[in-house]
């Protein structure tokens, strides 16, 4: 066959009308047929893979113990590799956020059960468990640890209390069996930061929005967290009531945002002189950056702080920027650049992840631009001076000095 070998390539695909300037006439039937063979074994594959993950996902419910684990990394693997053969950021965060909340309350079911024939008496007061971080806006991707949070109901006294601690050491141990790792932050309902019934939430979080704590900063970050909150399992009404009264907070108190919005426009990009991208000079990481660090959390941070002030529900980032484009905060054009700016980041993030899991690198933060192509490193860049803008909105709104 002689298809394209005297002439020089397109930049883009040609119209099928222009096929006969690259190719000769007697190939066009072959190479039409080649292409038609390559989707229908892409499409067969994507087929299969999505029929072994419904089956996995259906065995959730009837599997316990070390099994989970198994299920949870044959989902992740499955994910991986439709990821490296259809790219979509979306639908990788979909699938994720879906068999995980499953495999949650798959866990949950199993420690009451467990509570329960251990003779631990179950409290009679609601009971919900939240995620926040990644989880808590649907925004999985292939590596994942525990940002959880409890509430129960208030009136079972020191007994609920002490029930759902025990319930809580064994939810984060049979997590962490089921392929959940530990938040190295500690925001797990172990730690009673993140555990209470609905009036110790309440004291809790008037505490720090009146700065009566010590470690204000460290409350107002936890906050910030909370921010994300989403509801996971259990009593889904006891849940909304929390996190409406989070977000209330937050709104209401604006030394409190204020504080959150200051944090948030201070966040490091990784732009250098002339917003060239900028990488580390020296050390293990030399010619790198950390791109969740130096360029997506800096857009999530910030999305999130204009979507409180503006008591927009939606927890996604990109739910998130659609709403403030309804509602007047972003120009069209300034929306789509920041949803842009978040699909290539998030891309770029992933396929950093794929290469960890795969052992090609021992980290799956930092990024060497100059490994990709000069069309990827300008839409990097370009993500990153997009952020920067949004920076200076929020600099402006609230008055930053």
């Amino acid at each position: 066959m002689t298809m394209m070998t005297a002439y020089s390539l397109p930049q883009t695909l040609p119209a099928v009308t222009e096929i006969t300037r690259y190719c000769q006439v007697e190939d066009i039937e072959p190479f039409l047929r080649m292409i038609l063979t390559s989707v229908k074994s892409d499409h067969d594959r994507i087929a299969n893979w999505r029929t072994e993950s419904d089956r996995l996902v259906s065995s959730i419910e009837t599997t316990s113990g070390p099994a989970l684990k198994t299920i949870h990394e044959s989902l992740n693997q499955l994910e991986l590799d439709l990821f490296l053969l259809a790219p979509s950021v979306e639908e990788l965060h979909r699938s994720c956020t879906h068999y995980r909340d499953l495999l949650a309350c798959r866990v949950m079911q199993l420690v009451f059960t467990e509570l329960d024939e251990a003779g631990f008496v179950r409290p009679a007061v609601p009971f919900a468990l939240i995620s926040m971080g990644s989880d808590g806006r649907e925004e999985q991707t292939l590596i994942t640890d525990q940002d959880n949070m409890i509430v129960y109901g208030d009136g079972g006294g020191d007994e609920a209390d002490a029930y759902f601690i025990e319930f809580s050491t064994r939810l984060v141990d049979h997590l962490e069996e089921a392929g959940f790792m530990r938040c190295t932050g500690d925001i797990m309902p172990t730690n009673q930061t993140w555990r209470g019934s609905f009036s110790q939430w309440r004291k809790r979080l008037f505490s720090i929005v009146r700065y009566e704590v010590e470690d204000i900063g460290k409350n107002i970050m936890d906050l910030i967290v909370m921010s994300d909150a989403r509801f996971v399992a259990g009593d889904q009404k006891l849940a909304s009531a929390l996190i409406d009264m989070i977000r209330d907070m937050e709104r209401d108190h604006f030394q409190v945002l204020w504080g959150m919005a200051k944090a948030a426009t201070e966040m490091q990009l990784a732009l250098g002189f002339m917003k060239r991208i900028w990488t580390e000079g020296s050390g293990e990481h030399k010619g790198e950056f950390n791109i969740k660090l130096l360029a997506w959390a800096p857009l999530v941070m910030n999305i999130r702080i204009l979507s409180i002030s503006q008591s927009i529900p939606a927890t996604s980032t990109l739910g998130r920027i659609s709403r403030l484009e309804a509602e007047g905060s972003f120009s069209a054009s300034f929306a789509r650049d920041l949803v842009e700016a978040y699909h290539v980041l998030t891309k770029q993030r992933i396929l950093t992840q794929i290469k960890a899991l795969k052992g090609i690198q021992s980290d799956s933060y930092y990024l060497n631009p100059y490994q990709l192509s000069a069309a990827e490193r300008e839409q990097i860049r370009h993500a990153m001076t997009k952020i920067e803008e949004l920076q200076k909105i929020i600099h402006t709104n609230f008055h930053i000095v």
